[in-house]
């Protein structure tokens, strides 16, 4: 038991001892009514242009590929 208590104890250290290393880290949860955060502006996106459709030139029919070969 007392194993799990120095267990604990190391790794809060270790833990503290790393956050504080870290540098400039807050802890204190979620900020409402934050003013700094800008959004940053919607860039135009040009819609996009159709390529024409050419027709089949050939005359001879045109099986699907999921059609059983003969």
């Amino acid at each position: 038991m007392w194993k799990i208590a120095v267990g604990f104890i190391v790794f809060a250290g270790l833990a503290l001892f790393i956050l504080s290393k870290g540098g400039d880290i807050d802890m204190g949860g979620e900020k409402h009514g934050d003013t700094t955060h800008t959004p940053a502006p919607a860039a135009e996106v040009p819609a996009p242009v159709a390529a024409p459709v050419a027709a089949p030139t050939t005359s001879a029919p045109v099986a699907p590929a999921s059609a059983p070969k003969q």
